[in-house]
């Protein structure tokens, strides 16, 4: 589909609009209301200065990693470098890459960190993290998207028409978007949907990469980013996203041909309504310590990418992740349940299978792909990286693979089960017809990571 609309567009791009357009309010108001955008002043320079020295420290300290990433078979390694800062045990999964968070200080988790400067830049990082769940509620309240008894005082600001206001306001819903709201009943709590439980952080330098890909619908120029919904969210979470882009001489010395509608300098989101080739797009500046919300269903309903300028740029991305089976406390509930079906003789020690039931076997069998896949193997192969922040992870790793351990015993015993001479052939076909099927998915994935 995107192949057949470049070609149709050919070399005339769809057009897209920026704050100095005549026009950008009214499609900022009608099509994009739910994207707010505040300037730096409006952030306490306190905190500025401490999530900026976390960012730089952080890039000191070598914590920023490039990650490899496997789209439609193919593994490619990201322009930009990534680090997840979050609640302990909590991990975030994009394009088949499962990120571990490195902790951040929170009560009740003694998390020791390489340096006090980590820890710092750690602890900057939750006060920012706090501070954005605070500004998305607000923000919410004033879009009235929500009632909720949980918090008073709503203040609607009045619209402006300038720009300033126009995306620094907290303003209510336009009429032909407030249909999208859903009953109260069909949604979790506004809480639950602003509670940020980490933060992915990305740093890049424009001028260290050799290439970088052109925006294809509209002729943005350079993107850092590639047009993308985020990915493994709650549904109609907020995402925040606080912009750091180290400007200097590279913005103001460049004499550079700007590009029609947007400075190349300087970094921009852009974003698009998703699947339509009729709304044009907005492309937005960014400087140092602003931020934006995408409120509500805007992930789902646009795409956004990330335009990049000439200067180095950091950015904090706060999501509320969905962590269903994404945290420590999920993977050992499954191991745990898997081993239940293994006992130990009390004289002999023998092991055994309390159960050869084909639903037992294979439920067993599918937690001990989930832990050799989606933790062991995917910590291995890129999280150990973050041994320069902390080794919290260590202890946690080395008791899943006493839980994987277990369970390559467990397929072991399964497999000498089904060989013995006794087992009824209709009861052993049974057995053998669902195990089958996770043990070739798991020789095939074997091969494919170590292909990696």
């Amino acid at each position: 589909q995107k192949k057949k609309l470049l070609e149709e567009l050919g070399e005339n791009r769809l057009p897209y609009v920026t704050p100095a357009d005549a026009d950008f309010h009214q499609l900022w108001k009608t099509k994009y209301s739910k994207l707010i955008f505040r300037k730096s002043d409006t952030v306490p320079e306190e905190l500025h200065q401490m999530v900026q020295k976390g960012f730089l420290t952080l890039r000191k300290h070598s914590c920023f990693f490039q990650d490899l990433v496997r789209i439609k078979g193919k593994d490619f390694v990201t322009p930009v470098s990534r680090i997840l800062i979050g609640n302990p045990g909590c991990t975030y999964k994009y394009l088949n890459t499962r990120l571990f968070t490195v902790p951040w200080p929170t009560e009740g988790c003694d998390t020791k960190y390489c340096s006090p400067q980590i820890h710092d830049a750690c602890k900057a990082l939750i006060r920012l993290n706090d501070y954005l769940h605070i500004e998305a509620v607000k923000a919410l309240q004033g879009q009235n998207l929500f009632e909720t008894k949980e918090i008073k005082d709503t203040t609607v600001l009045d619209r402006e028409q300038n720009f300033a206001a126009s995306l620094t306001e907290e303003g209510s819903v336009s009429k032909d978007q407030s249909s999208c709201c859903v009953p109260e009943d069909d949604y979790i709590s506004l809480k639950n949907r602003t509670s940020y439980n980490l933060t992915l952080l990305n740093y890049m330098d424009p001028l260290q990469m050799l290439y970088l890909k052109q925006e294809p619908y509209f002729g943005m120029g350079n993107m850092a980013v590639s047009w993308h919904h985020d990915e493994n969210l709650v549904e109609r979470s907020t995402v925040a996203v606080y912009s750091y882009s180290c400007e200097g001489s590279a913005v103001e010395d460049s004499n550079e041909q700007e590009l029609k509608g947007r400075d190349p300098a300087v970094w921009h989101v852009g974003l698009k309504v998703a699947w339509d080739i009729e709304t044009p797009g907005l492309a937005i500046p960014l400087h140092q310590g602003d931020f934006y919300l995408m409120l509500d269903d805007l992930n789902m309903t646009h795409q956004h990418c990330v335009l990049a300028g000439f200067s180095p740029r950091f950015s904090s991305t706060h999501r509320v992740a969905d962590c269903s089976r994404g945290t420590l406390e999920y993977i050992f509930g499954q191991c745990e349940l898997a081993l239940q079906n293994l006992q130990t003789d009390s004289d002999s020690m023998a092991l055994s299978l309390k159960s050869l039931e084909p639903a037992v076997v294979k439920q067993v069998e599918e937690i001990h792909n989930e832990v050799e896949f989606e933790w062991l193997r995917q910590f291995w192969f890129q999280g150990k990286r973050y041994l320069k922040c902390t080794d919290w992870w260590l202890k946690p790793m080395a008791k899943l693979e006493e839980f994987w351990r277990k369970m390559e015993i467990m397929t072991s015993l399964v497999l000498s089960e089904v060989g013995k001479e006794e087992q009824i052939e209709e009861q052993r076909n049974e057995i053998i017809s669902c195990f089958l099927l996770v043990l070739t998915e798991r020789q095939r994935l074997r091969k494919e990571w170590t292909a990696r």
